[in-house]
């Protein structure tokens, strides 16, 4: 494999990762992103933590769907995130269904 076929191998999986997004973004109320990746939950809980004079977040994140090219399951029920870096917690509208 050279490395046109590698960069158009990583291209095609972030394509087929995009389109999964796109199809379970509807069902989760959070979006979280990290300075490492990006997650998909139904409930978030964030601390912050300080130790040693330094600040950092833990994040427990449940019935989650994490955007990552290498995992082979995506879809997990608990994820425990620990960053030094800034967390966005995005609350997603969920679409109003007329009865």
């Amino acid at each position: 494999m050279n490395v046109h076929d590698l960069d158009a191998y990583e291209a095609d999986m972030e394509l087929q990762l995009y389109r999964e997004y796109r199809d379970v973004v509807g069902t989760y109320a959070y979006r979280v992103e990290t300075e490492r990746r990006l997650y998909l939950a139904n409930q978030v809980d964030v601390h912050v933590q300080h130790a040693g004079g330094e600040v950092f977040y833990e994040l427990n994140l449940a019935d989650a769907w994490v955007w990552d090219v290498h995992r082979t399951s995506r879809f997990v029920r608990t994820v425990r995130v620990l960053t030094f870096k800034d967390v966005n917690v995005e609350e997603l509208e969920k679409p109003a269904f007329d009865i």
